[in-house]
């Protein structure tokens, strides 16, 4: 199993995970030009895709969905409310499958499990998808961690989630009003720094072999503040050798290796 973001930040944000012939496309928030033109850097042909989950409706995460579905049909999996929005939108040729947050199913050998998150969406989730080996975790716009949050996101192999904005950077931003700071960092906004850093406390295991972070604000955050703070949380719980990256808006990340867990014998 690997994984590749092809884009994350408030412009696009779109993921591929790969288990064996399985090809699983987790939002479509780039144009579906560079859906296709990204994936193929990647050695994917669009057509291979076997389907495409949709975390919640806002654009950022759909933008591309309409035009991809014209020439690559595929079943678009999502929640009731978030299907209903989203055809609401104007999009059309998908092959809905709807599901309950919180619901198991099944893509092929892999198992998809969905969790409730909060954010200003109507019905916004967050994914595990593995088998028996490898599990990988996706968290994107969150408002803060809740509980359910973390049980679900325990034992991962790898994990993908967002790390928005850092309390202090956000504080002292100009660019933004008050009302929209507020918005961003409400428990129906996205996650700080210091949330991300008291989930990665919790679920911090040997087996989390690798983490990326998304979603970061080209204004608010950095990629350098972000691992050198995250790097630092790790090696003091003793996982020093979780790698760590940042995902860009730009171009795609590397593949990402899903490893198995470490297992105590």
């Amino acid at each position: 199993m690997r994984f590749s973001i092809l884009g994350s930040g408030s412009a696009g944000n779109s993921t591929i995970l790969e288990c064996g012939s399985v090809r699983i496309l987790i939002d479509a928030g780039l144009s579906a030009k560079q859906l296709c033109l990204r994936l193929e850097s990647l050695g994917i042909a669009p057509e291979s895709i076997s389907a495409i989950l949709l975390t919640h409706e806002h654009g950022d995460h759909v933008r591309g969905l309409k035009n991809f579905l014209k020439k690559q049909p595929v079943p678009v999996f999502a929640t009731r409310d978030t299907a209903h929005v989203v055809r609401e939108q104007g999009i059309e040729g998908a092959v809905w499958k709807t599901f309950e947050a919180g619901q198991a199913f099944p893509i092929a050998h892999l198992t998809v499990e969905t969790f409730a998150i909060q954010h200003d969406a109507v019905d916004p989730v967050g994914f595990v998808i593995g088998n028996a080996a490898n599990r990988f975790g996706l968290v994107s716009d969150a408002g803060f961690v809740t509980r359910s949050m973390i049980e679900r996101l325990r034992n991962l192999s790898a994990l993908f989630v967002e790390a928005n904005y850092d309390d202090e950077l956000l504080e002292l931003d100009t660019k933004r009003p008050w009302s929209i700071k507020q918005r961003i960092s409400s428990k129906h906004g996205h996650l700080s720094n210091i949330q991300v850093g008291e989930l990665l406390r919790e679920i911090a295991h040997p087996g989390l072999s690798q983490i990326v972070f998304g979603h970061l604000s080209s204004d608010c955050n950095c990629p350098k503040k972000v691992t050198g703070i995250f790097g630092k949380c790790l090696r003091e719980l003793g996982h020093d050798h979780t790698a760590l990256h940042c995902a860009t808006q730009s171009e795609p990340t590397p593949w990402f290796e899903v490893a198995e867990p470490f297992r105590l014998a």
